[in-house]
């Protein structure tokens, strides 16, 4: 799943000799949450019931994530995030595709859990160092 940074895509869709060719070749269409995060699954070898239940979710409620029949809070998308072991650029897209903001590093809360994401931290050390810090916690 190794997709083009927006960057490479400008540069090939400024490059491109017909618009017609540009959008043959890439799949444009936005993505649910739901293809996302089973593609994802796939890709890491993971299984959603492990998933769910690192991510501290109600079963009934995660699997209608990961089916695409409800919509989840922003910190319900950071739990998977963290239970996945996603990458800051995995859960940028996570967050977008469910439809809420990305993560900000100028933002006091959001700075800590992208630290916490590229140390690897796991689910509780997030919510230890948003704590500590006096954040909210993601769950």
């Amino acid at each position: 799943m190794a997709e083009l940074l927006t960057e490479e895509l400008l540069g090939e869709l400024l490059e491109a000799p017909s618009l017609d060719g540009f959008i043959e070749a890439h799949d444009l269409g936005a993505r649910s949450l739901s293809e996302y995060l089973n593609a994802l699954l796939e890709e890491k070898h993971l299984e959603r019931a492990a998933v769910v239940r690192m991510a501290n979710l109600n079963e009934t409620f995660g699997y209608q994530i990961f089916k695409g029949t409800r919509g989840p809070s922003r910190n319900k998308v950071l739990q998977i995030a963290f239970a996945m072991a996603l990458t800051l650029r995995e859960t940028n897209r996570a967050l977008e595709a469910a439809g809420v903001s990305s993560l900000y590093s100028k933002d006091r809360r959001d700075a800590i859990i992208i630290f916490c994401l590229d140390r690897g931290c796991s689910l509780q050390k997030v919510n230890e160092e948003l704590y500590r810090f006096g954040e909210e916690t993601v769950c």
